[in-house]
């Protein structure tokens, strides 16, 4: 039984950042079971992976803002809009 991690490392010129899960080695010695317990983990971890990257990233990307000074007002709009559809009258 072998553990394998699922493992990002995030690097910009002034930070490392890694993010690691530990996919649980199968207790089982049939391989077909092993791959399908496998490939759940995967389909488990990976979400919470793309997650845990996305705060991550969120977080740097306001610091970034920050540190520049006041954001645009064109850029304010498009955040508060973020996801939305949004129809501009004419």
């Amino acid at each position: 039984m072998t553990s394998h991690n699922l493992h990002v490392s995030y690097t910009a010129p002034d930070t490392t950042k890694s993010f690691q899960h530990s996919i649980p080695a199968s207790a089982t010695n049939d391989p077909l079971v092993a791959k399908q317990a496998h490939l759940t983990a995967l389909q488990t971890l990976v979400p919470k992976l793309q997650d845990e990257i996305n705060v991550f990233l969120t977080a740097r990307m306001e610091e970034d803002s920050k540190s520049q000074g006041q954001i645009s007002e064109k850029e304010a709009k498009e955040e508060e809009n973020y996801g939305e559809e949004v129809v501009e009258d004419e």
